[in-house]
């Protein structure tokens, strides 16, 4: 693909910073009935909290992407959590704009479809059964410190540091015998944001990314994400841009991970500065 950087934009939207970034946003622009908008779910559209099962949406997300969707292909959530979670924490369930997303949990082995409302789940991988009746003894004997919590995603189990006196110190603590337990039952360990996540190798949101743009024939892509598991989703669009659909890669910006901002087109400020992308997207579009 020949990058013809003479694109120009309405004033709203901030220019991405690469000249593929570029082509793919006016690609979107050009054709919104044939893009695709994915985005994760923490961090990216919902603040990051200490306890995670307190995550909501931003506020004026709901409201941004009622008016975004309905000039695009799909819009679709691609998230680590189980589809159904990140649904209800999104409160996107009978939202008027909303009734085609789709939501792809535990990095697309679940779909929830604001259709019907129905979540599809995959059976449960066997390793995670017995990660789930040892990982308080591995816990313990590793002397993890106080303020170190477990959430369990169902198909996943992740191990939050956030809340310890040093997180960042308890994160590397428990990395090594977090791996060897994960290990001996066939499970990968997916660092993240002062979590360790215990879950099935073989599913992440690259491919389930590249699999719903399949489906739904999709000519251009903007991804968001803010975090390591969201590399995967990158590379996918990274992929799909060497084969002529143009992407945007677009960085929910912390000072916590910069991987992601290296790599990136765009990057704002956060969930806050997501959904102002999002809003002026769709002022663009609808203008």
């Amino acid at each position: 693909m020949g990058s013809h950087s003479s694109h120009t934009f309405p004033e709203q939207l901030p220019v991405p910073t690469t000249p593929a970034g570029r082509d793919g946003l006016a690609a979107l622009l050009a054709d919104p009935g044939r893009a695709v908008v994915a985005l994760d779910f923490d961090g990216t559209i919902a603040p990051i909290v200490p306890d995670p099962d307190s995550a909501r949406a931003h506020p004026e997300a709901v409201p941004v992407l009622s008016r975004l969707a309905p000039l695009l292909r799909a819009v679709v959530i691609v998230t680590g959590r189980p589809a159904g979670t990140a649904a209800r924490y999104g409160g996107f369930a009978g939202a008027p704009g909303l009734e085609r997303l789709v939501v792809l949990g535990a990095y697309g082995a679940e779909r929830w479809d604001a259709a019907t409302g129905e979540t599809r789940t995959p059976p449960p991988h066997p390793g995670v059964e017995a990660v789930r009746a040892e990982l308080p003894g591995l816990l313990e004997k590793a002397g993890a410190p106080q303020g170190v919590r477990t959430e369990d995603k169902g198909r996943a189990l992740a191990v939050h540091t956030r809340r310890a006196a040093d997180p960042q110190g308890a994160f590397e603590l428990l990395r090594e015998p977090l791996a060897e337990l994960a290990g001996r039952h066939g499970l990968a360990v997916e660092p993240g944001r002062l979590v360790l996540e215990l879950r099935p190798p073989g599913m992440d949101k690259g491919m389930a990314l590249s699999e719903f743009l399949r489906e739904t024939g999709a000519a251009s892509v903007l991804y968001g994400g803010d975090d390591l598991g969201d590399l995967a989703a990158y590379d996918a669009v990274d992929r799909l841009r060497g084969e002529g659909v143009p992407g945007v890669l677009l960085c929910s910006g912390s000072d916590e991970v910069t991987a992601l901002a290296e790599r990136a087109d765009l990057v704002v400020d956060g969930p806050a500065g997501v959904v102002g992308l999002l809003g002026a997207l769709a002022d663009a579009l609808g203008a």
